[in-house]
């Protein structure tokens, strides 16, 4: 009878890892997983413990730019907000409970992580008349832009040569 270790690649064996296609397999697996999570700014869970990066848009109009960050799970207290001449820092600390009990068991999960997004901005702006509001896990920020400072186009005449 054969045995079913021989059948299987034996880690502790100094054979060639080119030459055996349960390697190769193995790498494209760990290739595919690799750039799965890479595109999507996210690790397989437990590897990257303590990391959360929030979703974020930027939109711009001639008046204001308008920052949305998506936070579930984090509270109000925990975001700080910080607008400089430049750019916009959003820092805050998710903290996050699971607890499930019945009479055969007991499960609790925890989760805690720290996150910090600087988003430039060019032009210049109004920081003093920034707001921010917060709501159903969803930090709104208006920055007005500075309309005395707004840059005017000129118009460059062609000649013929």
């Amino acid at each position: 009878m054969m045995k079913v270790r021989n059948l299987l690649p034996d880690i502790a064996r100094k054979t060639r890892e080119v030459d055996h296609p349960f390697y190769s397999l193995q790498r494209e697996m760990n290739s595919l997983f690799d750039n799965f999570f890479r595109g999507f700014d996210l690790a397989p869970r437990g590897l990257a413990a303590g990391v959360f990066s929030p979703s974020i848009d930027v939109k711009e109009n001639d008046k204001e730019y308008m920052i949305k960050a998506e936070l579930p799970g984090v509270e109000e207290k925990d975001i700080d907000v910080t607008v400089t001449s430049d750019s916009v820092t959003i820092r805050g600390e998710k903290k996050e409970e699971k607890e499930d009990k019945d009479k055969n068991y007991y499960y609790m999960e925890r989760s805690y992580g720290s996150f910090s997004r600087v988003i430039p901005l060019e032009g210049e702006i109004e920081a003093a008349k920034a707001e921010a509001k917060f709501k159903n896990g969803i930090l709104d920020i208006k920055i007005p832009k500075n309309q005395s400072a707004k840059a005017k186009g000129t118009k460059v005449p062609i000649k013929a040569a």
